[in-house]
């Protein structure tokens, strides 16, 4: 076999002597022993059945026991055969570990919590709680389950050093913490912190040093703040100072590579990871240089300035093009080369068209629904916003692209929305606090493994607000006056 020797170092070779020169001769690999049928692997070797089932158990049996499955045989099964280690039910059964963001409402949309083996990414524009979120999650993975892993955090930094003295604050002020005795209340020395200025040093750490300290603390949360500051230092500009666009392949290697990191640290060991990352500006529909007098659902402004650039894929781009030249008419202009690429063949007499209901018409009566393919177009579902059509919202898009949303498990959007007014003071008598309401923020489950997404837009969002004990959900009555719930 081709690839026995690479992929079964171990493989007892000498009791198969007989029949590998016949398996060399005619390159099956490890794949056709196991999936194709006996007596078809028998017309190309000319070798006695026997044999060859004898050695596609013995490379079965390898395999499993390589992979991590059970060398006992399943209950009912002969001793010949093997049986993976888990059951679905005793997968279904396993705990379900999970970190509280300790308020009930946060929880509940959560499904629980953050969940343990996998990583969540916490994004949003700048002041709308993410740190405050992360600070929460690293005194809350102290406790002992259900709401946390009582096991230590560590955070990672790559724009501000931990702030110590805001932990203190949620420590002394938050109603769950002053509960506790002094053998089950967090700690600041349970929280390992350190920060890399760059991608080098983030690299080096992830790589090499918290490996290592995970197993020899029993690290149960990983906290890494933010994920693209690093990467849009690195990779912002190419040589010369060009534009970025040239290093988006060797940013996409390097984000799937820190991704594979980050999720073998949390499988192997079961811990949480999360990550906050941050947004940028959207811009929807790029307009090209078309007056809009002539039929064509956009306009451009006639100042000479380039149209901004549209977020999509070159095939998104070609199934634009496609759309317009199918639905608008034979005399509308064609797109500029430089825009639009040609189609295929295969493409020529296609026009994929969105399976959502086409959007209004807009002032001129034209009534146009985005290609599926474009990247504006399915966004949408992944990134938290854009999927409300009639919010007034401005769009914002997860930084790293659609290469980072790939890698996480769990995507929670938060939002922020001025609260115009008079600022409202709130005394808390028990802890001599004050919390004063100037914005209103919002949490959105994107999507999860655990728990279903929020809705479109805000629908079904929990409003929450920033208070010195951390995080705590409010519930706005009939007149849009917020009543706090239970922590």
């Amino acid at each position: 076999m081709t690839d026995l020797s690479r992929i079964l170092p171990e493989f007892p070779l000498a009791q198969y002597a007989r029949l590998l020169p016949a398996i060399e001769k005619h390159q099956l690999t490890i794949t056709d022993l196991l999936t194709l049928e006996f007596p078809d692997i028998g017309k190309r070797t000319q070798l006695p059945l026997l044999d060859i089932k004898r050695l596609c158990n013995a490379v079965l049996e390898a395999l499993h026991k390589d992979l991590g499955v059970a060398d006992s045989p399943a209950p009912g099964k002969q001793s010949g055969g093997s049986a993976l280690r888990h059951t679905g039910s005793e997968l279904v059964a396993k705990p379900w570990n999970t970190i509280s963001t300790l308020d009930k409402s946060l929880d509940e949309a959560l499904g629980g919590g953050i969940p343990s083996g996998y990583i969540t990414e916490i994004t949003g524009e700048s002041g709308a709680g993410k740190t405050q979120f992360l600070l929460t999650l690293l005194l809350s993975a102290q406790l002992p389950p259900p709401h946390g892993l009582g096991r230590p955090a560590l955070y990672i930094s790559t724009e501000a050093p931990l702030s110590t003295k805001r932990l203190s604050q949620i420590l002394t002020n938050n109603p769950f913490f002053q509960d506790l005795d002094s053998s089950t209340k967090p700690s600041l020395d349970q929280i390992i912190s350190t920060v890399t200025p760059d991608l080098e040093s983030q690299d080096h750490i992830l790589t090499y040093q918290v490996p290592v300290e995970v197993s020899r603390r029993n690290i149960g949360l990983i906290v890494l703040d933010s994920v693209a500051a690093n990467y849009r230092a690195e990779f912002e500009r190419g040589p010369g100072g060009s534009s970025g666009g040239s290093n988006m392949a060797a940013r996409g290697n390097e984000l799937v590579r820190l991704g594979q990191l980050l999720h073998e640290l949390a499988r192997k060991h079961d811990l949480a990871v999360v990550v906050a990352n941050q947004v940028a500006d959207r811009f929807t529909n790029f307009s090209p240089a078309v007056p809009k007098s002539s039929g064509l659902p956009f306009s451009l402004p006639l100042s000479g300035r380039a149209p901004p650039v549209s977020q999509e894929s070159p095939l998104a781009s070609r199934s634009r093009k496609l759309a317009l030249g199918s639905g608008l008419g034979s005399t509308q202009p064609q797109l500029p080369s430089h825009i639009t690429a040609e189609p295929t063949s295969s493409m020529a007499d296609v026009v994929v068209r969105s399976s959502m209901p086409e959007p209004p018409p807009d002032d001129v009566g034209h009534s146009f629904a985005p290609p599926a393919l474009l990247l504006d177009h399915q966004q949408r579902w992944f990134t938290g916003w854009g999927d409300d059509p009639h919010a007034d919202q401005q769009l914002k898009t997860p930084s790293l692209g659609l290469v980072w949303s790939t890698q996480i498990a769990t995507r929670i959007a938060l939002f922020r929305r001025p609260a115009y007014g008079r600022k409202e003071v709130i005394e808390d008598e028990e802890t001599g606090s004050a919390t004063i309401r100037s914005w209103r923020r919002c949490m959105k489950v994107v999507f999860a493994p655990h728990v279903a997404g929020t809705g479109p837009g805000l629908e079904g969002a929990v409003e929450f607000e920033v208070t010195m004990g951390g995080l705590r959900a409010v519930e706005r009555g009939k007149k849009g006056k917020a009543k706090e719930r239970e922590v």
